[in-house]
This record gives C-alpha cells, sequence and structure tokens, in this order.
C-alpha cells in the first residue's frame, strides 16, 4: 500500500507486566502492522518479539530521550509512518515515559489508539481484597524531596492509596507506613504475574514484623486500604 499520501497513527500498546503469555491478541496484531516501535529499551522489548515472532524496526524512547526525539516521530508518522509506543511492562504512559509524545501528538492532529491490556495498579488492586469503590493512584513516591510531604498527605487521604516501590526502598516504604499511618491495612504484591508472585496483608507493623524472612527482590506495587477498613 502507498503511504506517500497518507499519515500515520501512533499506537498506545499494553505489553505484559511479566508473564509474555498476557499480550492480548490486538497487541501483537498491532506490534505486526506498524512501521516502527518506540520503547524504553530495545533489549527489553527484544524478548517479547523474539516470543511473538515478530520483527521490527526498535527505537529507544525512554524519560531522557523523549523530548529530544518527538519531533522526528512526529515527522515520520506524518510520512504516513504508523508506530507503537510500548513500555518495558504494563501500559504505556502510566508511570512511563509517553505521556508529552501522546499530547504532542494530540495537539498537531495525529490519531491516538490505545490498544489495552496489562496493568499492575489494576491487577494489585483486583486481588487485594480492599475497597475499590473509589481510590486514588499516587505511583512512586518522591525518593527524596517532598518524600515526606508526600507520606502526611497520603496519611489523612481516606480513599484506597495505590503505590509503586522498587526493590531498593520497599523496606524503607513499610517503615515509614508504619510511622505515618501504622493502624492503616496495607497489601503488597511482588512480581505479579511472575514465577515468584507474592501477595502479603496486613498492618505496617505485621507486614515488618515478618519482613527479614521475606524476598524483596522485585516490583512492587503496594495498595493501602482505605480507611477504616480491617479484616
Amino acid at each position: 500500500m502507498d503511504k506517500s499520501n497518507q499519515q500515520g497513527k501512533l499506537y498506545v500498546v499494553a505489553t505484559p507486566i511479566g508473564n509474555l503469555q498476557d499480550i492480548t491478541k490486538r497487541s501483537v496484531e498491532i506490534l505486526e502492522s506498524v512501521d516502527f516501535i518506540l520503547c524504553e529499551d530495545t533489549r527489553v522489548t527484544s524478548v517479547l518479539l523474539k516470543e511473538m515472532g515478530i520483527s521490527k524496526k526498535l527505537y529507544s524512547f525512554n524519560a531522557q530521550s523523549e523530548e529530544k526525539k518527538i519531533e522526528i516521530v512526529l515527522q515520520n508518522i506524518f510520512k504516513g509512518e504508523s508506530a507503537a509506543l510500548v513500555s518495558d511492562a504494563g501500559t504505556p504512559c502510566i508511570s512511563d515515559p509517553g505521556t508529552r509524545l501522546v499530547n504532542k501528538c494530540h495537539q498537531v492532529g495525529i490519531e491516538v489508539i490505545g490498544i489495552p491490556g496489562p496493568n499492575a495498579a489494576i491487577l494489585a488492586l483486583s486481588i487485594a481484597g480492599v475497597p475499590t469503590d473509589s481510590f486514588i493512584f499516587e505511583g512512586f513516591v518522591p525518593q527524596k524531596k517532598g518524600r515526606q510531604k508526600k507520606l502526611k498527605e497520603l496519611a489523612v487521604e481516606e480513599r484506597t492509596i495505590i503505590l509503586y516501590e522498587s526493590t531498593y526502598r520497599i523496606e524503607k516504604l513499610l517503615n515509614e507506613l508504619n510511622e505515618y499511618m501504622p493502624d492503616r491495612f496495607v497489601v503488597v504484591c511482588r512480581e505479579l504475574t511472575k514465577k515468584y508472585e507474592e501477595v502479603w496483608r496486613g498492618t505496617p507493623p505485621e507486614l515488618l514484623s515478618a519482613f527479614d524472612d521475606k524476598i524483596t527482590k522485585g516490583e512492587f506495587v503496594v495498595i493501602i486500604a482505605a480507611k477504616g477498613f480491617s479484616v
């Protein structure tokens, strides 16, 4: 098909958060059909594409490179090429790069199409067993500047709270929750959909009392139940 007179599209494609079998049929079809793929880490996305039997041009598009690469991406789309935006895991633009590109596409009239799929925050919430009628997603708490201020704000939040945390700060976060909201019920999910998936539930003091015995490697989703919830 001659694309010279056509404008391409941007597809925002969700990919598995761990288990590669969780990719949707539609996601595979889109990744097969686009001209190039924008990804956080080409090595990570290459593993997924190899599993799916897909060969495509991959371009690194992360927090450090996003701003300076946007115009090049737009030029290629205006020429008729379609692009897929993926993250290393899960749904792009959710605590991941890509928001500025999506916003710019809307501004200049490029069609943006979302391809739904896995999302760690919603998956964790669905298996946490805590109130889900009203919740907030805060992503990663600031590492340094503003961290204590943010935790104090969260301590008075009445709705269920969803946080992301890394291997290196999960114990620190639990100690901070023990300081600021020791009575709130907390659910910690580790390595969702992967071989060593685990879910721990309890108050911060209860979780910390056994924390030394737990494996702390991996990606974490922390659910802080709505105020007043108990089991």
